[in-house]
């Protein structure tokens, strides 16, 4: 049995509570695999996860983190194919972290999580690439039904799943509009491509959709902020339209505000990624239109800045401040 640098916490709290500590490995069982881990990409998930605010609570403690990251395959449990051992992949969230953790020097994650690193693409890029296509992909076309010609509302668009949602939008044709709540990233926001963006401290989002829309509205919002904002956001689109909240980055209560709106012809609904990755048809549509845009250069990853799994307290404390563009990557030395 050997031992392998990982970080848990055995309370909730915040950044300070994370541990980097010797722990066994083991062996992968029956469809799962050893990794030796690259890089890491961090996720909002993790934080709320280790806050004891995510959707699902740790089950026990000491508890790991961790749901993307980049590798190479160092064993195979039983019944796994179509991997092989020194092959580098990534790893595509789609486990509990009540089962896995992929914060870590060596990782067991199962089989169904990985896929092959296309060719030209480092570690750091093959873990910062997944999460936010996917989610993207899952919640604007799978669920949301994005078609040419819609006009789609991304708020937090800083953020890695933002810049991936303008780019999945332009890919299918839509029109992305970003929302930013100061103008500090407005200019790199028209950079990645945003067709307007909307400063929500100083501008009524609802009466700016409705301006760049003739009127009409938004055909769909793609939320990871929710709080308040719902209200305005709902306002923003047109009848027949939705609203997809796939995150509460806010923190704050988040209202159902169709009663007081007068009961406007709005869907409103939540999405979240295992949607896609836990569902084998839309994982395997999801893995096509991402590698696709990878390999004809339209998608690449977004990635604002490195730390080392020495640094994983600084690298959860600078996701929380929220003032990078794109994903924070934690890289592992060997």
């Amino acid at each position: 049995m050997s031992k392998a640098r990982t970080v848990r916490f055995h309370e909730y709290g915040g950044p300070e509570v994370l541990r980097l500590e010797d722990v066994e490995v083991g062996q992968p069982g029956p469809g799962e695999v050893l990794l030796r881990i690259e890089a890491i990409g961090l996720n909002r998930a993790e934080a709320l996860f280790r806050g004891g605010h995510y959707i699902e609570r740790a089950r026990s403690f000491p508890a790991r983190l961790g749901l993307e990251a980049s590798g190479v395959v160092e064993a195979l449990g039983d019944g796994v194919d179509g991997l092989a051992a020194g092959q580098a992949v990534s790893v595509v969230p789609s486990f509990s972290q009540n089962d896995h953790g992929v914060y870590a020097e060596r990782a067991i994650v199962p089989a169904s999580s990985l896929v092959p690193r296309p060719e030209g693409l480092g570690a750091v890029e093959g873990a910062a690439v997944w999460m936010p296509y996917v989610t993207a992909y899952g919640g604007l076309v799978e669920v949301g039904g994005m078609r040419a010609g819609d006009t789609v509302v991304l708020t937090g668009a800083s953020s890695s799943v933002g810049l991936a949602a303008i780019r999945t939008a332009h890919r299918i044709g839509a029109a992305p509009l970003a929302t930013t709540r100061t103008r500090a990233k407005r200019d790199a926001l028209l950079k990645a491509g945003a067709a307007e963006v909307i400063v929500t401290d100083e501008e009524d989002v609802a009466e700016r959709v409705r301006d760049l829309t003739a009127g009409r509205g938004a055909d769909l919002v793609f939320d990871g902020v929710a709080g308040p904002g719902l209200t305005d956001l709902v306002r923003s689109v047109a009848p027949g339209g939705t609203v997809l909240l796939y995150g509460a980055v806010s923190g704050l209560p988040t209202p159902y505000p169709g009663f007081d709106l007068g009961m406007p012809a709005v869907s409103l609904r939540t999405y979240t990624m295992p949607e896609t990755t836990r569902d084998p048809e839309r994982l395997r549509r999801a893995r096509a239109f991402v590698e696709s845009g990878l390999r004809t250069g339209f998608f690449e990853p977004a990635v604002d800045r490195t730390f080392t799994l020495d640094e994983i307290v600084a690298a959860h404390r600078a996701m929380e401040a929220g003032h990078q563009v794109g994903k924070i990557v934690v890289t592992v030395p060997h």
